[in-house]
């Protein structure tokens, strides 16, 4: 068996690989960024690979790849699935695995408190690959941090070939992230990308798309040929943000973004169906009776009446957004909306609820998916080539 060391040429979708005494660790956000970040709850997405995969080109057929997972435990809630890596070859999914030891990162929401407990290396085996050259993507788990340790294989790894593939650059919340998606290549974001032909790099963060000027500037600072920004959901749930300060704040993103990117296609989508936040603001909070069901859903405490003092819901950013775009591309052409009710819907919702009155399921991801990519990279679409 070949070992090959971790490096940045063989990971795509990160923006950082930090090198530990116990493996390389991907980050989605720059070391800047991170010396910034004020909660616990970015801190611990940022690091999750959302979009991350190992790429390269290899005649090997046995791929090994050693990884310590952290495996989150929150107190009172059901126990979450291991998460999932996949191994695609040129392009077409070849094999699935999971690990069920790692670190451990126990939560109590009703506290604040975290703990994390270290955990043991444990090894993912690829086996009865094709033995000619070809082109392998090991998709890490979209919401599980993972350690990468070792790669072993058992002919030699190189360097992907370099493509004419453009990178889409995209930013969110935990829908973006992938909440409730069952693989790494199943995320709405990933479905689109491999629809559309393009290099995927997602800065979807769960609960944690709050406009933060750090991201702004590590968008702005990205290589990337198309960008989105997926604004709403957090700003709702979190009751961080009021009406006068939200405008402002996205023209402030925005600017960020266009400093770095100034003629980069730049599409801003507005939040998709969300029931209990449509008309209600935020702060949302864990439904105590589904909690003593053992079930988790969410819902919205906020006052309908406090609309008026500026308390935001979902109809109102989606208000706000489409504004603030056609103002704005009166002077910047190649920025456009899209409404994600167009994603996601009312009609949608019949058929397809929220399960937890929040995120969607591994079939909504997959719709999602299929119309963003028909709606931005398809004929007539807003990035059609």
């Amino acid at each position: 068996m070949f070992t090959t060391p971790i490096t940045a040429a063989l990971v795509r979708g990160a923006l950082d690989l930090e090198h530990t005494e116990r493996g390389v660790l991907p980050h989605r956000l720059p070391p800047q960024a991170r010396r910034q970040i004020p909660d616990g709850q970015l801190a611990m997405t940022e690091a999750q690979p959302s979009g991350v995969r190992l790429v390269f080109r290899t005649a090997a057929t046995v791929v090994e790849l050693d990884v310590i997972a952290t495996k989150r435990v929150y107190v009172g809630a059901p126990a979450r699935p291991d998460g999932v890596y996949e191994l695609l070859v040129d392009g077409r999914l070849a094999g699935q695995a999971s690990v069920t030891e790692g670190d451990t990162l126990t939560i109590d929401m009703s506290t604040g408190t975290a703990e994390s407990t270290p955990g043991p290396v444990r090894t993912l085996r690829f086996a009865g690959l094709p033995g000619e050259d070809k082109d392998v993507e090991i998709w890490l788990p979209h919401d599980e941090s993972t350690r990468l340790v070792t790669l072993r294989t058992d002919a030699t790894v190189h360097s992907a070939q370099s493509s004419d593939r453009r990178t889409w650059l995209h930013h969110g919340s935990s829908i973006s992230h992938g909440s409730n998606a069952a693989t790494p290549t199943g995320t709405w974001p990933a479905t689109a990308a491999a629809l559309a032909g393009v290099d995927l790099v997602n800065l979807g963060f769960g609960g944690s798309a709050l406009l933060d000027p750090f991201t702004a500037r590590a968008m702005r600072d990205t290589a990337a040929d198309l960008i989105s920004v997926k604004i709403g959901i957090n700003l709702v749930n979190s009751d961080g943000m009021r009406l006068r300060v939200f405008g402002p704040a996205v023209h402030g993103f925005l600017d960020t973004i266009r400093d770095g990117h100034p003629t980069t296609p730049l599409l801003v989508v507005s939040p998709i169906l969300c029931p209990i936040h449509e008309h209600t603001p935020g702060p949302c909070a864990f439904d105590p009776e589904a909690m003593r069901e053992g079930k988790v859903r969410f819902m919205a405490t906020g006052d309908p009446a406090e609309v008026k003092a500026g308390k935001l819901t979902l109809s109102t950013i989606r208000g706000e957004l489409a504004r603030i775009v056609k103002e704005r591309s009166t002077t910047d052409p190649n920025l456009h909306y899209l409404d994600g009710l167009d994603l996601y819907g009312e009609a949608d919702h019949v058929d397809l609820p929220l399960p937890d009155d929040l995120h969607p399921d591994a079939a909504t991801h997959r719709l999602m998916g299929e119309r963003f990519a028909r709606l931005a990279f398809g004929d007539g679409g807003t990035w059609a080539t």
